[in-house]
């Protein structure tokens, strides 16, 4: 940007003449820490304004999700913070159980011990040292992306206060026979060595086989096909449906089931769909969650066959083998007595994979700790439609409700040593007794504790209460709570959302954990692909912060978020958020060196140039626009917005218009300086929440205010003796200054498309007899590098534009001729196209076969056509004659 080199007589504040956010932003955050711009105080009389962080994982780092959903967490609280409320961007961490237990099992074994070596009390012990140690690294990185968190009131999902809160609610809902203890089938992880819940399940398509097999013999067979032929040491029946005419002879028989010797019975059962298949399913009541429910049904024995590290356990020549060599091996045996009628490899079917390590889920009974969550469940789905909780966006309703209106009984017992042990002891006569957190345990002969651990996700659902105090009725409960919205992605709607309302609206007496549930989408890459290391695609946002800052990459994700949708995400758009902070750094050092000033009142508007008084009720638009879309969480929308407004209207158009009157000085110059320092305080304050770190450093310098963190938010800009409800608004201004615009925009296209030079100068009349644009022919003729003319001025092109002309002189300008030809060139090409697309439209047997999408593209080639034809035509004629 030109710097105007005649300086008005005053004391200019000093910028850099680059920005450098390395310089920047790590002192300018621990100085917010420092001052408690953060913190919250449960006595203030504000109104308070809460949003709990999604609990990253102890063992986590910052990625970019995480960097995506901060920044639109901290661009809602910033706003709030500065419209006046007690806000609390509540922190912490997750002790993410297997996660985490996981990790300091790989060091054990780096040492050639196991957790078994150092027994339970040790291994929780070095666990905890790990957390001390190595933990929580994503706290300083989210300093870095400059999460206004409360620092003061961080928790951890195993600290003091949370772990009572988790005791407390298990003795309520214990009482409340909402929870249980039962065998049931259940998600085995064998690398893991503990059940997992249905949410913590992925499924993909994996490659595997189907084998029919023939069980018992002649009239009396029949044959089953399976994925999963090493389970068939457990069955204890076969099953069909009680109407399949095919088997009723052998409904109530037993026949042999092959390799063991057994006798198994025939039953029948409506879960078998007679359509599938042969009829006949094999039945594991052990190994299958269906099989389990048939087995139930019909009083059947559930003969387990695989250990937890998935090895069979069955005697007989399989026994010891892993689960996959023991499939093989006992296909083999099959098919070496005749037994296997049909094969298919590779059979494509959906597996379950345990998303943490990955490893294959094995359906295993086992007797586990359970929530009963019918109740619990019905009221989550109330609560949402009967409107004390609203989805954003509302088409993510049907998804919530699909899923707490179908939820089965939660597992939540992880056989862990890292995590919240389950408070229940068992005595030495069958005793069974639930311990709160205010209860003795009992110390008797013979009495100990349960061995297992609650799932994570039980402690992180008490998260909106717990980390207030909860069970104790603190100031922070009464003040905080519920929470005014909860950030997060659609991903874990099942898997923190609803287990969140759940535990929220039984814990505190029906009042719901947050009023609005804003949902966003997944981090993509620039084509729309799920990021994976294994894609080669991820990406460390620490990477893009170092290269480029740290409110270029928060710019970036606020400006593709979307409600509900994913974001794709560059590193070119990162490049291009840099450039945006670089051109807010260089026109408010611009404008600070013209004299920009946010002293006084703003002059009447009378005393206003059309200008300023356009952009100044541009600035109320915007402001009003900025609000209802942080309203609606539409943060895409908000950030183009202020993209838009910022560099269109204000560096690119308020400026450099505005440049002649610094240069002229007197009344206007200063009448402009002022307007230009009141658009900068207000946009800088309302670019702030997304762009934290270099509007700080620019408002702080422009208006000498403490801080932009604590800075009152952007209210409608008053003029005086133009006061008006929602603030100062001039259509005539707005008008005006567009068609300013409007004759610009052209006069610059007819220069491009001549071929002249953006800086080359032309001399040119403007005729604006009949416009109200008489006033700003210095500033159209600066932008549009258009020199004065003589008396003997001969205009070689005339622009009638906007009802003015501008008649410009070409001659030396550009090379006439050569320009002709080039234009002539492009005329015969534009036509030739347009002939060929009139005949294909006017072809009636072409009209008949083409598809819809080939006759519109073709149109669409004929209107492009015209319009090429009717543009170079008007160049030609513009050009200079001989």
């Amino acid at each position: 940007m030109t710097e105007n080199t005649q300086q008005p007589q005053h004391s200019v504040p000093e910028l850099p003449t680059q920005y450098t956010p390395a310089d920047v932003e790590g002192p300018l955050y621990e100085r917010w820490v420092e001052r408690g711009y953060f913190e919250a105080d449960e006595k203030s009389e504000k109104p308070p304004y809460t949003v709990v962080i999604p609990p990253p994982n102890v063992t986590g780092s910052l990625h970019l999700g995480h960097a995506f959903e901060h920044t639109l967490i901290d661009a809602l609280t910033r706003r709030k913070r500065m419209q006046g409320y007690e806000t609390l961007w509540q922190p912490g961490m997750d002790h993410a159980g297997i996660a985490t237990q996981n990790v300091v099992e790989r060091e054990l074994a780096k040492e050639g011990a196991s957790r078994h070596d150092l027994g339970r009390e040790a291994f929780v012990e070095r666990v905890w040292q790990w957390k001390d140690e190595s933990g929580g690294q994503i706290s300083g990185q989210m300093r870095r992306l400059g999460d206004g968190v409360a620092w003061s009131r961080e928790r951890f999902t195993m600290d003091e206060g949370l772990s009572k809160a988790v005791q407390t609610i298990f003795k309520r809902l214990y009482d409340d026979e909402l929870i249980y203890r039962a065998e049931r089938i259940i998600n085995w992880c064998p690398r893991c060595l503990t059940a997992i819940s249905d949410i913590e399940v992925e499924y993909q398509d994996d490659d595997g086989e189907l084998v029919s097999i023939r069980y018992g013999e002649g009239d009396s067979s029949i044959v089953v096909a399976t994925t999963r032929a090493e389970t068939m040491l457990g069955d204890t029946a076969v099953a069909v449906h009680p109407e399949d005419e095919r088997y009723a002879h052998l409904v109530g028989t037993e026949i042999e089931l092959p390799l063991t010797g057994r006798r198994i019975p025939v039953v029948a059962d409506e879960h078998v769909d007679p359509e599938f298949g042969t009829g006949a399913v094999k039945v594991t009541p052990a190994h299958d969650p269906n099989d389990f429910e048939i087995g139930r049904r019909h009083g059947l024995a559930n003969l387990a066959v695989l250990d937890e590290r998935g090895v069979i356990t069955a005697h007989g020549p399989f026994q010891g083998l892993d689960r996959f060599e023991a499939r093989s091996a006992i296909v083999g045996a099959l098919r070496a007595e005749g037994r296997i009628v049909a094969e298919k490899r590779p059979y494509t079917h959906s597996v379950g994979h345990c998303s943490r390590c990955k490893t294959t889920i094995e359906p295993r009974l086992s007797m586990q700790w359970w929530v009963k969550v019918g109740p619990l469940a019905k009221a989550a789905g109330d609560a949402v439609r009967d409107g004390k909780v609203a989805i954003h966006p509302k088409e993510m309703e049907s998804r919530y409700f699909g899923w707490v209106d179908n939820l089965h009984d939660w597992c939540i017992s992880r056989q862990l040593w890292w995590g919240h042990r389950i408070p229940v002891w068992y005595g030495p006569n069958g005793e069974v007794l639930c311990v709160g957190p205010d209860d003795e345990a009992p110390t008797g002969e013979g009495w100990h504790q349960d061995t297992d651990v609650l799932d994570t996700w039980f402690s992180s659902g008490l998260w909106p209460f717990s980390t207030l105090g909860w069970p104790e009725q603190t100031p922070s409960v009464e003040k905080f709570y519920p929470n005014s919205v909860l950030v997060t992605g659609y991903d874990i709607l099942f898997f923190w959302v609803a287990r969140m309302m759940m535990f929220g609206l039984y814990a505190m007496d029906g009042t719901p954990p947050f009023h609005t549930i804003a949902l966003h989408g997944m981090v993509r890459d620039q084509f729309g692909k799920k990021m994976s290391k294994s894609f080669g695609n991820a990406v460390n946002p620490l990477d893009w912060m170092d290269a480029y800052g740290s409110d270029a990459v928060r710019f970036t994700l606020a400006r593709g978020a979307n409600p509900g949708v994913d974001v794709p995400i560059g590193e070119d758009w990162v490049q291009g958020s840099r450039n945006f902070a670089n051109k807010i750094w260089n026109a408010t050092r611009f404008a600070l060196m013209n004299g920009a000033t946010v002293q006084g009142e703003l002059p009447p508007a009378d005393a206003l140039s059309a200008t300023d008084r356009w952009i100044l009720s541009r600035l109320n638009s915007v402001v009003a626009e900025v609000d209802a879309y942080y309203d609606d969480y539409q943060f895409a929308k908000l950030s183009d917005t202020l993209f838009h407004f910022a560099w269109d209207e204000v560096f690119d158009w308020y400026v450099e218009l505005s440049k002649t009157t610094f240069m002229a000085g007197g009344p206007a110059a200063d009448a402009s300086r002022r307007v230009l320092g009141e658009v900068l305080d207000v946009t800088l304050r309302l670019l702030h929440p997304v762009v934290p770190f270099v509007t700080e450093t620019l408002w702080t310098t422009l208006t000498g205010g403490e801080s932009v963190v604590i800075a009152e938010w952007p209210k409608a800009v008053v003029v005086p003796g133009a006061d008006a409800p929602g603030g100062f608004r001039d259509a005539a201004a707005e008008r005006e200054i567009e068609t300013v615009q409007q004759v610009v925009t052209e006069v610059r296209r007819f220069r491009s498309d001549q071929g002249l030079q953006p800086g080359q100068k032309v001399p040119a009349r403007l005729d604006l007899t009949g416009t109200a644009l008489a006033p700003h022919e210095a500033a159209m003729r600066s932008l549009l590098r258009l020199t004065p003319t003589g008396e003997d001025f001969t205009a070689t092109a005339s622009l009638p534009v906007a009802g003015a002309t501008v008649a410009l002189d070409l001659s030396g300008a550009i090379d006439v001729e050569a320009e002709r030809k080039r234009l002539t060139k492009d005329l015969a090409a534009a036509e030739k196209e347009l002939a060929q697309t009139t005949a294909k439209l006017g072809n009636e047997a072409f009209l008949a076969k083409a598809p819809e999408q080939v006759k519109e593209k073709i149109r669409t080639r004929k209107a492009a056509a015209e319009a090429d034809i009717a543009r170079i035509t008007a160049q030609v004629a513009a050009l200079p004659t001989a």
